[in-house]
Protein backbone atom coordinates (compact mmCIF):
# COMPACT_ATOMS: atom_id res chain seq x y z
CA UNK A 1 0.00 0.00 0.00
CA UNK A 2 1.42 3.69 -0.51
CA UNK A 3 1.60 4.69 2.96
CA UNK A 4 4.15 1.36 3.45
CA UNK A 5 6.08 2.84 0.73
CA UNK A 6 9.21 5.60 1.51
CA UNK A 7 8.16 9.25 0.72
CA UNK A 8 11.13 9.29 -2.22
CA UNK A 9 8.46 6.53 -4.31
CA UNK A 10 5.71 9.03 -5.20
CA UNK A 11 8.60 12.00 -5.55
CA UNK A 12 10.18 9.72 -8.26
CA UNK A 13 7.08 8.53 -10.21
CA UNK A 14 4.79 11.07 -10.13
CA UNK A 15 4.70 13.19 -13.45
CA UNK A 16 3.38 16.56 -11.74
CA UNK A 17 6.27 16.66 -9.69
CA UNK A 18 8.83 17.18 -12.46
CA UNK A 19 9.89 20.28 -12.55
CA UNK A 20 12.63 19.77 -15.65
CA UNK A 21 12.54 18.20 -18.88
CA UNK A 22 14.18 15.09 -17.81
CA UNK A 23 12.82 14.69 -13.98
CA UNK A 24 9.06 14.44 -15.89
CA UNK A 25 10.68 11.86 -18.95
CA UNK A 26 12.16 9.83 -16.05
CA UNK A 27 8.96 9.79 -14.38
CA UNK A 28 6.95 9.01 -17.27
CA UNK A 29 8.63 5.49 -18.71
CA UNK A 30 7.40 3.96 -15.72
CA UNK A 31 4.30 4.53 -15.79
CA UNK A 32 4.38 3.30 -19.57
CA UNK A 33 6.22 0.57 -18.44
CA UNK A 34 3.66 -0.35 -15.86
CA UNK A 35 0.81 0.18 -17.83
CA UNK A 36 1.88 -2.44 -20.20
CA UNK A 37 2.47 -4.66 -17.15
CA UNK A 38 -0.67 -4.35 -15.99
CA UNK A 39 -2.49 -4.97 -18.95
CA UNK A 40 -0.25 -8.25 -19.82
CA UNK A 41 -1.22 -9.55 -16.53
CA UNK A 42 -5.10 -9.01 -17.34
CA UNK A 43 -4.58 -10.85 -20.84
CA UNK A 44 -2.51 -13.51 -19.33
CA UNK A 45 -5.45 -14.40 -16.25
CA UNK A 46 -8.30 -14.32 -18.99
CA UNK A 47 -6.59 -16.17 -21.16
CA UNK A 48 -5.88 -18.44 -17.94
CA UNK A 49 -9.33 -18.48 -17.54
CA UNK A 50 -10.45 -19.39 -21.09
CA UNK A 51 -8.35 -22.66 -20.66
CA UNK A 52 -10.62 -24.88 -19.45
CA UNK A 53 -13.28 -24.09 -22.10
CA UNK A 54 -10.67 -25.56 -25.06
CA UNK A 55 -11.84 -29.07 -26.61
CA UNK A 56 -8.46 -30.31 -25.85
CA UNK A 57 -9.11 -29.95 -22.03
CA UNK A 58 -13.34 -30.88 -22.66
CA UNK A 59 -11.88 -34.05 -24.17
CA UNK A 60 -9.20 -34.52 -21.24
CA UNK A 61 -12.25 -33.78 -18.90
CA UNK A 62 -14.87 -36.48 -20.28
CA UNK A 63 -11.72 -39.10 -20.68
CA UNK A 64 -11.11 -38.34 -17.21
CA UNK A 65 -14.73 -39.03 -16.03
CA UNK A 66 -14.71 -42.38 -18.02
CA UNK A 67 -10.97 -43.24 -16.47
CA UNK A 68 -12.16 -42.76 -12.82
CA UNK A 69 -15.80 -44.82 -13.31
CA UNK A 70 -13.53 -47.51 -15.29
CA UNK A 71 -11.45 -47.40 -12.22
CA UNK A 72 -14.48 -47.88 -9.56
CA UNK A 73 -15.94 -50.77 -12.18
CA UNK A 74 -12.34 -52.92 -11.51
CA UNK A 75 -12.53 -52.43 -7.85
CA UNK A 76 -15.64 -53.38 -7.71
CA UNK A 77 -15.09 -56.39 -9.86
CA UNK A 78 -12.11 -57.25 -7.83
CA UNK A 79 -14.23 -57.12 -5.01
CA UNK A 80 -16.81 -59.56 -5.96
CA UNK A 81 -14.08 -61.94 -7.34
CA UNK A 82 -12.49 -61.62 -4.16
CA UNK A 83 -15.08 -62.39 -2.01
CA UNK A 84 -15.64 -65.82 -4.11
CA UNK A 85 -12.07 -66.36 -3.81
CA UNK A 86 -12.83 -65.86 0.02
CA UNK A 87 -14.79 -69.23 0.49
CA UNK A 88 -13.10 -71.34 -1.80
CA UNK A 89 -10.07 -70.44 0.90
CA UNK A 90 -12.23 -71.22 3.39
CA UNK A 91 -13.01 -74.83 2.03
CA UNK A 92 -9.14 -75.27 1.38
CA UNK A 93 -8.37 -74.18 5.15
CA UNK A 94 -10.62 -76.84 5.90
CA UNK A 95 -9.21 -79.82 3.78
CA UNK A 96 -5.81 -79.05 4.82
CA UNK A 97 -6.40 -79.54 8.53
CA UNK A 98 -8.00 -83.28 7.65
CA UNK A 99 -5.24 -86.07 7.84
CA UNK A 100 -7.25 -87.93 5.07
CA UNK A 101 -6.46 -84.94 2.83
CA UNK A 102 -2.89 -85.58 2.91
CA UNK A 103 -1.64 -85.73 -1.03
CA UNK A 104 -5.53 -85.52 -2.53
CA UNK A 105 -5.44 -82.09 -3.20
CA UNK A 106 -5.73 -82.60 -6.95
CA UNK A 107 -9.26 -84.59 -6.54
CA UNK A 108 -10.68 -81.65 -4.43
CA UNK A 109 -9.76 -78.78 -7.44
CA UNK A 110 -10.57 -80.97 -9.87
CA UNK A 111 -14.34 -81.64 -8.05
CA UNK A 112 -14.40 -77.85 -7.25
CA UNK A 113 -13.53 -76.85 -10.50
CA UNK A 114 -16.39 -79.33 -12.26
CA UNK A 115 -19.09 -78.93 -9.30
CA UNK A 116 -18.45 -75.26 -7.64
CA UNK A 117 -16.41 -73.23 -9.66
CA UNK A 118 -18.93 -72.62 -12.62
CA UNK A 119 -21.31 -71.26 -10.17
CA UNK A 120 -19.29 -68.53 -9.06
CA UNK A 121 -17.56 -67.40 -11.95
CA UNK A 122 -21.07 -67.38 -13.41
CA UNK A 123 -22.37 -65.16 -10.69
CA UNK A 124 -19.34 -62.59 -10.88
CA UNK A 125 -20.08 -62.50 -14.80
CA UNK A 126 -23.70 -61.83 -14.37
CA UNK A 127 -23.06 -59.32 -11.27
CA UNK A 128 -20.09 -57.75 -13.68
CA UNK A 129 -22.84 -57.42 -16.21
CA UNK A 130 -24.96 -55.67 -14.17
CA UNK A 131 -22.96 -53.46 -12.66
CA UNK A 132 -21.36 -52.64 -15.76
CA UNK A 133 -24.19 -51.93 -17.88
CA UNK A 134 -25.78 -49.40 -15.04
CA UNK A 135 -22.60 -47.90 -14.91
CA UNK A 136 -22.85 -47.62 -18.81
CA UNK A 137 -26.28 -45.48 -18.33
CA UNK A 138 -25.18 -43.35 -15.25
CA UNK A 139 -21.96 -42.91 -17.02
CA UNK A 140 -24.16 -41.10 -20.49
CA UNK A 141 -26.36 -39.21 -17.77
CA UNK A 142 -23.57 -37.95 -15.90
CA UNK A 143 -21.49 -37.00 -19.24
CA UNK A 144 -24.01 -34.88 -20.01
CA UNK A 145 -24.80 -33.14 -17.25
CA UNK A 146 -20.81 -32.65 -17.22
CA UNK A 147 -20.86 -31.15 -20.26
CA UNK A 148 -24.65 -28.73 -20.01
CA UNK A 149 -22.57 -27.60 -17.02
CA UNK A 150 -19.32 -27.03 -18.46
CA UNK A 151 -21.37 -25.32 -21.65
CA UNK A 152 -23.00 -23.01 -19.08
CA UNK A 153 -19.90 -22.24 -17.43
CA UNK A 154 -18.24 -21.34 -20.65
CA UNK A 155 -20.84 -19.23 -21.94
CA UNK A 156 -20.20 -16.80 -18.64
CA UNK A 157 -16.53 -16.86 -18.89
CA UNK A 158 -16.80 -15.61 -22.39
CA UNK A 159 -19.31 -12.62 -21.67
CA UNK A 160 -16.61 -11.98 -19.05
CA UNK A 161 -13.53 -11.78 -21.22
CA UNK A 162 -15.84 -9.82 -23.73
CA UNK A 163 -16.67 -7.54 -21.21
CA UNK A 164 -12.93 -7.24 -19.21
CA UNK A 165 -10.60 -7.37 -22.13
CA UNK A 166 -11.08 -3.48 -23.45
CA UNK A 167 -9.88 -3.08 -19.93
CA UNK A 168 -6.69 -4.13 -21.46
CA UNK A 169 -6.68 -2.45 -24.42
CA UNK A 170 -7.31 0.65 -22.43
CA UNK A 171 -4.53 -0.13 -20.48
CA UNK A 172 -2.07 -0.57 -23.83
CA UNK A 173 -3.91 2.36 -25.56
CA UNK A 174 -2.51 4.37 -21.62
CA UNK A 175 0.90 3.27 -22.19
CA UNK A 176 1.09 4.13 -25.69
CA UNK A 177 -0.05 7.96 -24.72
CA UNK A 178 2.63 7.79 -22.42
CA UNK A 179 5.45 6.66 -24.37
CA UNK A 180 4.15 9.39 -27.00
CA UNK A 181 4.26 12.14 -24.17
CA UNK A 182 7.37 10.91 -23.21
CA UNK A 183 8.81 11.27 -26.88
CA UNK A 184 7.74 15.08 -26.89
CA UNK A 185 9.65 15.74 -23.74
CA UNK A 186 12.86 14.28 -25.10
CA UNK A 187 12.73 15.91 -28.23
CA UNK A 188 12.40 19.37 -26.56
CA UNK A 189 15.91 19.11 -24.78
CA UNK A 190 17.42 17.52 -21.56
CA UNK A 191 19.43 18.56 -18.84
CA UNK A 192 17.55 21.06 -16.61
CA UNK A 193 14.67 22.72 -18.81
CA UNK A 194 11.67 24.15 -17.43
CA UNK A 195 8.89 22.18 -18.48
CA UNK A 196 6.82 24.24 -21.10
CA UNK A 197 3.23 25.28 -19.78
CA UNK A 198 1.18 23.22 -22.12
CA UNK A 199 3.24 20.40 -21.51
CA UNK A 200 2.86 20.72 -17.75
CA UNK A 201 -0.65 20.15 -18.54
CA UNK A 202 -0.58 17.58 -20.75
CA UNK A 203 1.80 15.85 -18.04
CA UNK A 204 -0.88 16.39 -15.16
CA UNK A 205 -4.05 15.21 -17.40
CA UNK A 206 -1.44 11.97 -18.55
CA UNK A 207 -0.90 11.30 -14.97
CA UNK A 208 -4.34 11.90 -14.00
CA UNK A 209 -5.66 9.42 -16.98
CA UNK A 210 -3.12 6.99 -15.75
CA UNK A 211 -4.12 7.13 -12.14
CA UNK A 212 -7.47 6.45 -13.09
CA UNK A 213 -6.61 3.46 -15.76
CA UNK A 214 -4.41 1.38 -13.75
CA UNK A 215 -6.91 1.78 -10.79
CA UNK A 216 -9.16 0.15 -12.94
CA UNK A 217 -6.81 -2.57 -14.37
CA UNK A 218 -5.64 -3.35 -10.93
CA UNK A 219 -9.04 -3.47 -9.27
CA UNK A 220 -10.20 -5.28 -12.38
CA UNK A 221 -7.06 -8.19 -12.26
CA UNK A 222 -7.58 -8.75 -8.23
CA UNK A 223 -11.54 -9.46 -9.10
CA UNK A 224 -10.56 -11.42 -12.22
CA UNK A 225 -8.52 -13.39 -10.10
CA UNK A 226 -11.10 -14.47 -7.22
CA UNK A 227 -13.34 -15.25 -10.45
CA UNK A 228 -11.08 -17.09 -11.85
CA UNK A 229 -10.70 -19.03 -8.65
CA UNK A 230 -14.33 -19.94 -8.49
CA UNK A 231 -14.30 -21.39 -11.99
CA UNK A 232 -11.74 -23.61 -11.85
CA UNK A 233 -13.48 -24.59 -8.59
CA UNK A 234 -16.93 -25.14 -10.59
CA UNK A 235 -15.53 -27.11 -13.22
CA UNK A 236 -14.03 -29.31 -10.29
CA UNK A 237 -17.28 -29.75 -7.93
CA UNK A 238 -19.28 -30.32 -11.89
CA UNK A 239 -16.90 -32.83 -11.97
CA UNK A 240 -16.77 -34.81 -8.92
CA UNK A 241 -20.37 -34.20 -8.73
CA UNK A 242 -20.51 -36.53 -12.36
CA UNK A 243 -17.88 -39.07 -10.74
CA UNK A 244 -20.49 -39.39 -7.60
CA UNK A 245 -23.62 -39.48 -9.89
CA UNK A 246 -22.20 -42.68 -11.14
CA UNK A 247 -20.37 -44.35 -8.18
CA UNK A 248 -23.82 -43.72 -6.81
CA UNK A 249 -25.55 -45.92 -9.18
CA UNK A 250 -22.99 -48.55 -9.13
CA UNK A 251 -23.21 -49.03 -5.33
CA UNK A 252 -26.93 -48.89 -5.43
CA UNK A 253 -26.91 -51.60 -8.22
CA UNK A 254 -24.12 -53.62 -6.09
CA UNK A 255 -26.92 -53.63 -2.56
CA UNK A 256 -29.41 -54.97 -4.62
CA UNK A 257 -27.56 -57.84 -6.07
CA UNK A 258 -26.20 -58.35 -2.84
CA UNK A 259 -28.36 -60.64 -1.22
CA UNK A 260 -28.76 -63.21 -4.18
CA UNK A 261 -24.49 -62.47 -4.82
CA UNK A 262 -24.39 -63.61 -1.07
CA UNK A 263 -27.14 -66.40 -1.22
CA UNK A 264 -25.12 -68.05 -4.33
CA UNK A 265 -21.53 -67.66 -1.95
CA UNK A 266 -23.72 -69.54 0.78
CA UNK A 267 -24.51 -72.46 -1.45
CA UNK A 268 -21.16 -72.82 -3.40
CA UNK A 269 -19.44 -72.93 0.26
CA UNK A 270 -22.08 -75.40 1.52
CA UNK A 271 -21.34 -77.16 -2.39
CA UNK A 272 -18.01 -77.50 -1.83
CA UNK A 273 -17.89 -78.74 2.03
CA UNK A 274 -20.37 -81.47 0.60
CA UNK A 275 -17.34 -82.25 -1.44
CA UNK A 276 -15.06 -82.61 0.76
CA UNK A 277 -17.10 -84.79 3.55
CA UNK A 278 -17.47 -87.12 -0.11
CA UNK A 279 -13.71 -87.22 -0.55
CA UNK A 280 -12.97 -88.34 3.32
CA UNK A 281 -15.34 -90.90 3.07
CA UNK A 282 -14.34 -92.16 0.59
Amino acid sequence: MAHDLPAWVAELTDPRRATTLDQLADRLVPLAEHSIDVSRRLQNLLTELNEPFKREALYDRVERLKARADEAFREISKEITTSSNQRIDRVWEVWRKLETAHDRDGELRSRLAVDVLPALAEQERAVAEEVAERMSRALEAATQTLLTRVEELAAAVTELIHEVLPLAHEGLSMAGRISGLSGKVRELGSGRVEIPAPLRTAAKETAQGYDATIGKLELEWATLGARAATVRAALRAAEETAFSQVTAEMTECVEKLAAAHVATLNNAETRAMALVDELIVN
